[in-house]
């Protein structure tokens, strides 16, 4: 399979943000529909609902407004990368451009947590952003979530539900 370049999707986030979820960078049915967790079998979309009661079948914009709504915001920790595929394992190493998160954050006043979907994610987020955080700030927490993609497949939907659910909890605070 050829390498290919992978230009991530925008930041989807507002002033009232309180989780950022972030993935590692957006698989290749989502890059192409230009759409977050677009793969049919990824349960972002029902775990989501599961965890807020959002209608995972409504049209992608109005999904992405109710988690606005719900306090959620979404963005990946890499911007920019060369990949073979869409699976995490498939991105070559050193050929990652990370998006400017601090930044991001410092933006986000009302911001309680980072949720981290995948250990892809956690790990780049651990290696790039996190060493370039101003030490002075507060520390937010940051999980490492099981990722909702459907190479995960040995995740239900329940129990990706019960892993999930710190963010479910930093909203209703």
């Amino acid at each position: 399979m050829e390498i290919a370049r992978c230009i991530g999707l925008p930041a989807q986030t507002d002033a009232q943000c309180r989780v950022l979820v972030l993935g590692s960078m957006p698989g290749v049915a989502s890059l192409q529909a230009a759409q977050y967790y677009a793969h049919p079998r990824n349960r972002f979309w029902p775990l989501m609902a599961a965890l807020t009661g959002l209608d995972h079948a409504l049209p992608y914009a109005q999904r992405l407004q109710a988690l606005r709504a719900h306090g959620i915001g979404l963005w990946d920790v890499i911007g920019q990368c060369e990949r073979r595929g869409s699976l995490d394992a498939d991105i070559v190493r050193g050929s990652e451009v990370v998006n400017p998160l601090p930044a991001l954050i410092q933006q986000l006043p009302h911001l309680r947590a980072i949720a981290c979907n995948g250990g892809t994610a956690h790990a780049a987020w651990k290696r790039y952003v996190q060493p370039a955080l101003d030490a002075r700030a507060a520390p937010l927490p940051v999980w490492s979530l099981p990722s909702t993609s459907p190479a995960n497949a040995g995740w239900s939907l329940p129990r990706l539900t019960a892993a999930w659910q710190p963010v479910a909890d930093a909203l209703a605070q």
